[in-house]
């Protein structure tokens, strides 16, 4: 079974990380929840804390998914998901909508337009420049500019730089898995399956989101009945860690009315 971990007390929440994360990404969003909620995360296959290989099809995180819930013995939760999690807790959402409770998106689409497949190539690229090069942070290099917004990499340089070592000291397995992880992107496609969610839905764009289009993010709101659309002022497609608070206080007002 994939990692997971639980802290916390009361209804539970399901948190899915982007492509790159890994759960201790989401401790300053987790870290309030657990005052509130039973907090659930999880390394999806082929991320740090679940090393090896990831599968082809983004849709089978759903089967891994629904294997920890059942080992945990939880019945619904709610998912809050960003960027690559977002098309997985959608999926799951979409293909066991007695399992999941409401739905909290977060910079993700309901599909890949040829500019975000280009993107991603461009990440592959250097995730393999990573791996095989003397320097193990070209990766970050790439990413970073598309990732955050300009005003976030001006304001947090030296810990930028603090992050750009901590990947490249990165194992050589988790480049692997990453590798992995964006070929599988190929699969995401979402349009097809949106109509069979049936939770309540927040789709929440990053308004400086350089890697998402805005209007995907609002397509992914507009194929899932009923779902409400937002978006966060001022932030990178790197959301949940540019703006915890903003993430923390839509959660706590989503999920509390969604409970009630």
């Amino acid at each position: 079974m994939i990692h997971h971990q639980t802290d916390g007390k009361g209804p539970p929440i399901l948190l899915l990380n982007g492509i790159a994360m890994t759960a201790p990404s989401w401790q300053p969003v987790a870290a309030p929840l657990t005052d509130h909620f039973t907090v659930i995360r999880c390394d999806l296959r082929g991320q740090l804390l679940s090393p090896g290989s990831p599968p082809v099809d983004v849709g089978e995180h759903v089967v891994d998914v629904v294997e920890i819930l059942d080992h945990l013995g939880v019945e619904s939760v709610h998912v809050l998901a960003t960027s690559f999690g977002g098309a997985v807790g959608a999926l799951v959402a979409a293909r066991h909508p007695d399992r999941v409770r409401s739905l909290l998106s977060i910079a993700s689409a309901d599909g890949f337009t040829d500019v975000m497949a280009d993107e991603v190539a461009r990440w592959r690229e250097a995730t393999v420049r990573s791996l095989e090069g003397p320097d193990r942070g070209v990766l970050s290099d790439v990413l970073e500019p598309v990732v955050y917004s300009p005003a976030y990499v001006e304001a947090h340089r030296e810990e930028r730089v603090h992050r750009r070592r901590q990947i490249a000291a990165l194992p050589t397995q988790w480049f692997e898995g990453l590798v992995g992880l964006l070929d599988s992107a190929e699969s995401f496609s979402l349009r097809s399956e949106l109509g069979a969610v049936r939770c309540p839905t927040l789709v929440v764009a990053a308004e400086l989101d350089g890697f998402i289009p805005l209007e995907r993010c609002r397509g992914l709101a507009g194929a899932i009945p009923g779902a409400e659309f937002r978006i966060i002022k001022g932030a990178g497609h790197a959301v949940v860690v540019e703006q915890p608070e903003a993430v923390v206080a839509l959660a706590l007002e989503f999920f509390e009315v969604t409970s009630a």
